[in-house]
């Protein structure tokens, strides 16, 4: 009898196929046949890329990936929302009409029926995010957007152990802050100059998207110092690392790492038409994020060096309109009040090409590389003014026109408040027919949110009779201000002026 024969191919290409035991057999001889199958794959190491110093390395992931897992956490934010009761006494019309009238025109269950008093539940938003451990003591980075105005922020390990977290501080510029749980001997990541990062290089993105806990996706930098005006912040600062590692909502407050596992940013946004991942993500660079850590251990606000320049990114459609010499670098088209920069002899039309060694081609870089720096440093801005290079130091100042750092007890003074501030811009302050202001961006934990019913919004004019346009000003009142305040000001939608008195 002919003997039935099977021909076995078996194509292996990077990775190894376990099929079984067959059995060959005729009718009087069965054979068997077993296809053996390989524990270790070669996909391992099978794509390979050059590192900074020329040698050849396998490009692989998972190492990293377990490194820094147990870094990233998940961040829970809860917002209780009252409401007040409704009582007989709030009905404007109780003296005028009888029951009866009232049900001939609403029906039996008109607003007013109720003598007794009614109430709504308190309404509880719970918003998601991540935060990276940079610390074994438990300080985290996360997303000022992660924690803004929550009332409750619980902490969930890699691990699955929950923390209480406190707020040490927050950021808008930024869009950073720093929060801290009672732990010890955590795992954490390490801090890497992002200035060193290049475009091309792989990343990691980890964090916890749509709920989905320790996440890890695999892209490339696609670009640095982009300024995409992202933040609702009058002195943002962006400088995002673009990469197309995927990052989805939930992911905000992330790490970005490269392949030894440090930290070169903080995941914050997306560019998507759907607000799902669509290509783009982008980064706080931890030079930034760095800074702002520091400081927020260090002092307990932010101190932050500025220039005191309205500016634009120079293209080759602006270097044609206004006939400049140079198609890069960062056009200043005003200077303000009391500025460093106007101090130190920079006028409108000045385009700005390098801060001390480092060249800036746009206004993102700009805006980061002074961004680090402090009130009083001082910083060599080389222009191009009409094709003439001019070389210009500055000693950098803070928004109120000072070189000198502010104080911690100031920072003490918000915290009692529980307040976030905001200064008005000029456009608004002359809607409003005000002078100037300050707007409550958040209110948190404090006596103002305890002791009055002033609502996020409030633009306060005066504090104590003494009218306050900026933040600093704001803190020079209440540094070392015993007894009680008295807060004057308006609402954009409301007739009239408003008052809050309080004790400290």
């Amino acid at each position: 009898m002919k003997r039935l024969g099977w021909l076995v191919a078996a194509a292996v290409l990077g990775s190894a196929l376990t099929i079984g035991a067959f059995r060959l057999w005729d009718s009087g001889n069965p054979e068997k046949i077993t296809i053996e199958h390989l524990s270790d794959t070669p996909v391992r190491g099978a794509v390979y890329t050059v590192n900074k110093t020329g040698d050849i390395v396998p490009l692989e992931f998972t190492k990293v990936a377990k490194k820094v897992m147990p870094a990233v956490v998940h961040i829970k934010s809860t917002q209780v929302h009252q409401f007040q009761q409704y009582r007989e006494e709030d009905n404007p019309f109780r003296h005028f009409f009888d029951d009866d009238v009232f049900k001939h025109f609403f029906g039996p269950d008109y607003p007013f029926q109720d003598r007794q008093p009614r109430s709504r539940g308190p309404q509880v938003r719970v918003g998601s995010g991540s935060g990276v451990i940079i610390t074994a003591d438990g300080y985290i980075v996360t997303n000022n957007h992660v924690i803004q105005n929550a009332d409750d922020i619980e902490v969930i390990l890699n691990d699955n152990r929950v923390f209480k977290a406190k707020i040490v501080g927050t950021d808008r510029s930024t869009d950073l802050a720093l929060l801290q749980i009672r732990a010890k001997d955590l795992a954490y990541i390490s801090f890497v100059n992002s200035d060193q990062v290049e475009v091309g290089e792989w990343v990691l993105a980890v964090g916890n998207p749509f709920h989905l806990n320790s996440t890890v996706t695999a892209g490339i930098v696609s670009a640095k110092g982009r300024n995409l005006n992202l933040l609702r912040d009058q002195s943002a600062i962006e400088s995002f690392i673009q990469t197309d590692a995927a990052i989805n909502p939930g992911n905000s407050g992330g790490a970005l790492v490269n392949l030894q596992g440090g930290l070169i940013g903080i995941n914050t946004a997306i560019a998507s038409p759907t607000g799902a991942y669509a290509g783009y993500g982008f980064a706080v660079p931890s030079n930034i994020v760095q800074k702002v850590v520091e400081d927020l251990m260090t002092y307990g606000v932010v101190q932050r060096g500025y220039l005191g320049l309205m500016i634009r990114s120079v293209d080759g459609d602006l270097a044609r309109e206004l006939d400049l010499e140079v198609t890069q670098g960062v056009y200043v088209d005003s200077i303000m009040e009391n500025s460093s920069a106007g101090a130190a002899g920079l006028t409108p039309g000045d385009v700005v090409i390098r801060v001390d060694d480092v060249d800036v081609k746009s206004s993102g870089e700009l805006l980061e590389l002074i961004g680090r720096r402090h009130p009083g440093d001082k910083v060599q801005l080389t222009i191009n003014r009409k094709g003439k290079k001019l070389i210009f130091p500055v000693i950098l100042r803070n928004q109120a026109g000072d070189a000198e750092l502010a104080s911690k007890a100031s920072k003490e003074v918000f915290d009692i408040l529980g307040v976030e501030l905001e200064e008005i811009d000029s456009k608004t302050a002359r809607r409003l027919n005000i002078e100037g202001g300050l707007k409550v961006t958040a209110l948190k934990a404090g006596k103002l949110k305890r002791h009055t019913d002033m609502k996020v919004g409030f633009i306060i004019t005066k504090l104590d009779g003494k009218e306050v346009k900026t933040v600093q000003a704001f803190e020079k009142l209440l540094t070392n201000k015993k007894g009680g305040i008295l807060l004057e000001g308006i609402y954009e939608d409301y007739l009239g002026t408003y008052y809050y008195a309080l004790g400290l």
